[in-house]
């Protein structure tokens, strides 16, 4: 047996997600129905084996509420693994994971920081009527280089399989000569630019900022050579991207109509 290893996990995310239930959950095996705000912080421990490696996960539990970001800010010093929680059944949680983000970014001394950390993102409550999709869930992961998984710290699916992604992410990276690793273990088949392109091409205002143009200074090569290089990213044939075929119809009629434009001047 491999010499024993302590890794440090924080939880994130707003009040009420169920970052405690999860953690109950998964050590205790029980489900806690009554609604306690965290403190502060609450601590825990748990073992596992793990590639042949007794593993004590160091759990600090961080509350979401604001009253206590002040508090927060020091747990995440030396932090080996983040797990971010949203409430799949409440869109604002999954609205502020991008607030999150940046509070764990800054806290750890910026985004290639951050890069060196495990993060996983999970969508708990999923045994409730969903508000945020899954696709939604692992396209924000994908974005941010988080892996994903979703649970129910109600009835407990999915938990155990979060806890071994924990610990098997986590002793890989401590193994990899100590450096850590974020490398998602789900494949989802698209890659971040694939997915902020189509983002971008739907959530545009207009025409011009569709193809990233300027509306004062554009030329009829300029629409072109705009169109190729948006369309060789999210061709349907490409891309697997969710709505990037959404997104290609867009760029055709968005190249049409100012080519259309030009030629009418």
């Amino acid at each position: 047996m491999k010499k024993p290893l302590r890794v440090k996990m924080i939880t994130i995310g707003d009040t009420e997600v169920g970052k405690s239930c999860i953690i109950k959950r998964y050590c205790e095996k029980r489900f806690v129905s009554k609604y306690l705000m965290t403190i502060g912080i609450d601590y825990g421990v748990t073992k596992n084996v793990a590639n042949s490696r007794v593993t004590k996960l160091n759990i600090f539990d961080m509350s979401g509420h604001v009253a206590f970001a002040e508090v927060r800010r020091e747990f995440y010093t030396d932090a080996n693994c983040i797990l971010l929680v949203f409430d799949a059944s409440n869109k604002d949680s999954f609205r502020n994971l991008d607030s999150w983000f940046d509070e764990a970014k800054r806290e750890i001394g910026g985004e290639s920081n951050l890069s060196k950390v495990q993060c996983i993102l999970c969508a708990n409550k999923i045994d409730k009527n969903r508000n945020v999709s899954e696709i939604d869930g692992k396209n924000w992961a994908a974005i941010h280089g988080f892996s994903y998984m979703e649970c129910s710290a109600f009835d407990g699916t999915g938990v155990n399989d979060l806890f071994e992604l924990i610990f098997s992410t986590t002793v890989e990276a401590f193994e990899n000569g100590g450096k850590p690793l974020n490398k998602p273990t789900n494949s989802i088949g698209y890659t971040k630019e694939e997915i902020e392109t189509v983002e971008k091409i739907i959530s545009a205002n207009d025409n011009f900022e569709r193809l990233g143009l300027n509306s004062y200074k554009v030329t009829e090569d300029d629409v072109k050579k705009a169109y190729k290089k948006l369309a060789g990213i999210v061709h349907p044939d490409k891309c697997a991207a969710p709505r990037s075929e959404e997104a290609f119809k867009l760029l055709v009629q968005t190249k049409s109509t100012l080519l259309a434009r030009l030629d009418a001047k």
